[in-house]
């Protein structure tokens, strides 16, 4: 029986503890709302907004590894030592330049990361491999052409541009090394006048040489001629001592230079002497009709339009004319127009003429000039903007007159 009343008291003693509690709550949950709205628990810990972020972080988190996929790209053993690179050079670029995690061990190369990501790491080592399976070189600047043109979902085969054969000699390829130059170099084949326009070190009169040499060989031609216009890069050389010939070499050199490259240095005297091989100033191109030759005009840019149209109306049956010039690299004294600049306008919509347009992108010297290429551009276009918005003005005690 105590033990009972006992229990009893206790039972109601608990039932008058939630009766006092009942009665300083209101029932319509008014003080629930107030708790809510101040950022307090019920016990008075105070607020914790932290908790809420952790968890969302947690989930991404959690999101993420649910999400990644893995796969294995095995590497053919003879492809494995080309592709890694000297010193992991050429991996070391394409971890930089993948967002997929990359290891190699072996043979094999895993990649971890989103699905898109691995996706895209997958093509880009299926282009490596194909890259060296065609024999073609492979290094750091290959690599991000290949993971460039990737990423610019051209539709071509990164591959299929760098293992181009143009020319071989003495076991050197020469090969376009990025999309625009193979575009350049399939427009001469495919028109009888190409111009190639765009900055220095894109292999513009280096390719158009490479395909003279190689039609020559082709016997698609008989002769190959080569000119350029004689001015000066903003210099003023005087009296030049010598033969004309010798006066007119330095201006020519850079044309010998990538003859050299491609036909053995022997033979450029013989074939130049049996009139095989022609360099000349462009003052000797007026009045000729140039019949079943390849025709390279470097440094078109130092032209007026007059000499261009000389240039470009000598063409004769069975011949072709690849113009090749940088616009931003204008000589021509007293601010005479460019031949180059104008010309475009001109022959718009003529059929069998093709306007290659190669950038900065297309660089294939120091990876500095292009740096330096872009950082012209730039302010280039900050000059040309602050003329615009602030045009010169020159006068006297007052009155000023815009100039043209």
């Amino acid at each position: 029986m105590a033990g009972i009343a006992a229990g009893g008291s206790a039972q109601s003693g608990q039932q008058q503890s939630r009766d006092d509690q009942q009665d300083r709550v209101p029932q319509d949950g008014t003080e629930q709302d107030t708790t809510a709205r101040n950022g307090t628990t019920p016990t008075g810990t105070g607020p914790e907004p932290e908790q809420p972020n952790l968890s969302a972080q947690h989930l991404s988190a959690q999101h993420a590894r649910d999400r990644s996929v893995q796969s294995k790209v095995t590497v053919p053993d003879s492809a494995v030592l080309a592709l890694v690179g000297t010193r992991d050079a050429n991996l070391r670029v394409v971890e930089e330049l993948l967002t997929a995690d990359v290891h190699v061990r072996g043979n094999e190369v895993t990649l971890t990361g989103d699905p898109a990501d691995v996706a895209f790491g997958e093509r880009v080592f299926s282009e490596l491999i194909t890259v060296v399976d065609k024999g073609g070189q492979l290094g750091p600047d290959a690599v991000r052409r290949v993971v460039g043109m990737l990423s610019a979902d051209s539709g071509e085969s990164p591959a299929a541009v760098l293992s181009l054969d143009i020319l071989s000699r003495r076991g050197r390829t020469i090969r376009p090394k990025t999309l625009n130059q193979k575009h350049y170099v399939d427009a001469i084949d495919q028109n009888t006048v190409v111009f190639g326009i765009g900055p220095a070190g894109t292999g513009k009169t280096y390719l158009a040489m490479a395909k003279a040499v190689q039609a020559l060989q082709a016997k698609q031609v008989n002769r190959i001629i080569l000119t350029r216009p004689a001015v000066e890069a903003g210099e003023r050389l005087g009296y030049l001592p010598g033969t004309l010939y010798e006066k007119i070499d330095p201006y020519l050199r850079p044309l010998y230079d990538a003859l050299h490259d491609m036909i053995d240095p022997e033979s450029v005297p013989r074939l130049t002497q049996a009139g095989t091989i022609e360099v000349a100033p462009l003052a000797y191109m007026r009045g000729r009709t140039l019949n079943d030759a390849f025709i390279i005009l470097d440094e078109a840019q130092n032209t007026t339009p007059e000499q261009m149209k000389m240039f470009l109306t000598r063409l004769g049956f069975g011949s072709r004319i690849v113009v090749t010039g940088d616009v931003t690299q204008v000589d021509l004294p007293g601010g005479q127009r460019s031949g180059l600049k104008v010309v475009r306008e001109i022959l718009d919509g003529v059929d069998d003429v093709h306007f290659a347009v190669l950038d900065s992108g297309d660089v294939v010297r120091h990876r500095l000039v292009t740096d330096i290429v872009n950082a012209y551009d730039r302010w280039q276009a900050e000059q040309d903007a602050d003329s615009e918005q602030f045009p010169r003005r020159s006068g006297r005690g007052g009155q000023f007159r815009e100039h043209a």
